[in-house]
């Protein structure tokens, strides 16, 4: 999660499989620059991010748009419907039956600089911003929901603490032929983990063009650790939030700007800190579609 502006349909495909737009360098593009404004809109099977479903495995509609400057510093917009913050809350308060905790949209906001530094070997920084446009989200780790002896982190997985899952990270990526390396770093607490500031991700993409009827042959493995966290006094209720991530798919050009993928992805998160409304695990294996347009 090489190109990290959508220069083509097929970039951007090849992006859902392992996370969100600005991933879209995890293929060689399958068309020119068209400029340096581009854009794109994906309809996908679900949200998956490093593995994990933001959308309760459910379809969402995905897009954003990115510019390009010739000195290799780029911008750019990416959002995505999701539903993992409010499943992540029992009742807001106790006796409660109702939770009122909303956070429906993604808003990605990302800059960098990208640059040719050798024959062949590509190198990407930057920063990278998640905004979750949410309410009702409580203030504080006292939350006096389901498990208040827990402080709700337990119960309630990544965002129980009450603390705010906008979060960001910066990342540096090197590309060589079909291989990309990618690591980032967490500035601030991690989508709403209490005392993850620090969190790290390792990512390695493989895209190889087969040189057959438009289709490129993917695979990603990464790595999302998270530093142990102090939630209760018996650590061993504590759930892990680390875990290692993979996937194996394609993507199809059609041109046009019109690219299919599809993918096996899985992971070995923890149930009991990334499960949605229904207590089930959002990390488990499952097979990924997406349809994406790049104008």
């Amino acid at each position: 999660m090489k190109k990290i502006i959508a220069l083509s349909a097929i970039a951007a495909a090849a992006s859902l499989l392992t996370g969100n737009a600005i991933a879209a360098d995890a293929a060689p593009a399958a068309a020119p620059d068209p400029g340096p404004v581009t854009a794109n809109v994906t309809l996908a099977s679900q949200y998956r991010y490093r593995g994990i479903s933001q959308s309760n495995s459910l379809p969402a509609i995905q897009g954003g748009f990115d510019y390009a400057h010739e000195s290799g510093f780029y911008i750019g917009n990416w959002n995505s419907n999701i539903s993992w913050i409010s499943d992540g809350y029992g009742p807001t308060s106790a006796g409660s039956s109702t939770n009122s905790v909303s956070a429906p949209i993604e808003m990605d906001f990302y800059a960098g600089f990208k640059k040719e530094v050798a024959e062949g070997l590509t190198l990407d920084a930057g920063v990278l911003q998640y905004y979750y446009a949410s309410k009702n989200l409580p203030t504080s780790s006292t939350y006096t929901g389901s498990g208040t002896s827990y402080l709700g982190a337990f119960y309630s997985g990544r965002q129980g603490a009450g603390q705010s899952p906008n979060t960001t990270e910066a990342y540096i990526a090197a590309t060589y032929g079909i291989a990309m390396v990618k690591y980032s770093y967490a500035l601030t607490n991690l989508f709403g983990i209490d005392n993850s500031k620090g969190a790290q991700y390792f990512d390695l993409s493989l895209n190889y063009d087969t040189g057959f009827e438009g289709i490129t042959l993917n695979g990603h493995v990464g790595y999302q650790y998270v530093p142990s966290t102090t939630l209760t006094s018996n650590t061993a209720l504590e759930p892990s939030f680390s875990y290692t991530d993979w996937k194996i798919g394609l993507t199809k050009d059609f041109g046009a700007g019109l690219a299919g993928a599809i993918a096996y992805i899985g992971t070995n998160a923890s149930n009991n800190a990334y499960y949605s409304n229904t207590f089930d695990n959002t990390g488990k294996g499952t097979v990924f579609v997406s349809l994406t347009k790049t104008f």
